[in-house]
């Protein structure tokens, strides 16, 4: 046995004449980055608790936003309403009373996350009730409400100001490390 020349590879590690393709290795790598790829968008496009909650809250209070401008604009009152795991806007009429809105892409019915739950609304100057419910009278001043969303351990408000502005704040918790309930 010769040297080899140093341009051809060592006999082992040559393909046969005739065979072309990928060998096993070669596959075994690509799949291996594809699946670290895969499972880092995954990561990344998946928020955790505390994510999620603030963004279900801050799209809660720009639809609350919504609902009180659309009622002004209009001149017909809205209402919101909550059974804790989602959420409905309602629309009044003189002759029929109180529906639930349908027509609107924004102001639909929703239902939050498996486990995200609207703990709590308080409403200035009222007494807690059953319900959970607000309504946006067109020309009555606004009053200032709290609600407060719970996700496992991770807490979120919502808050709005008489001047109507509503943003998301940090939930207060009670002297147990809960929410108090509506």
């Amino acid at each position: 046995m010769g040297a080899q020349p140093i341009h051809e590879p060592p006999r082992r590690f040559r393909r046969l004449p005739g065979r072309t393709g990928f060998t096993l290795i070669e596959l075994m790598v690509v799949l291996l980055i594809i699946g670290l790829f895969a499972g880092l968008v995954s990561a990344v496009v998946r928020p955790g608790g505390r994510d999620l909650l603030r963004l279900e809250a801050e799209r809660l209070a720009q639809l609350l936003e919504l609902a009180a401008e659309e009622s002004q604009l209009t001149g017909t009152p809205i209402g919101w309403t909550s059974d804790g795991p989602g959420y409905r806007f309602w629309r009044f009429h003189e002759s029929l009373g109180w529906i639930e809105i349908r027509d609107s892409d924004l102001l639909r019915p929703r239902t939050l996350p498996e486990g995200m739950a609207i703990a709590a609304l308080r409403v200035e100057s009222t007494r807690p009730q059953g319900a959970m419910r607000l309504e946006f009278i067109p020309y009555a001043p606004t009053l200032a409400f709290t609600i407060d969303m719970a996700f496992g351990a991770e807490r979120s408000a919502i808050a709005a100001s008489p001047i109507g502005r509503v943003q998301v704040v940090q939930a207060p918790a009670n002297r147990h490390g809960d929410l108090a309930t509506h």
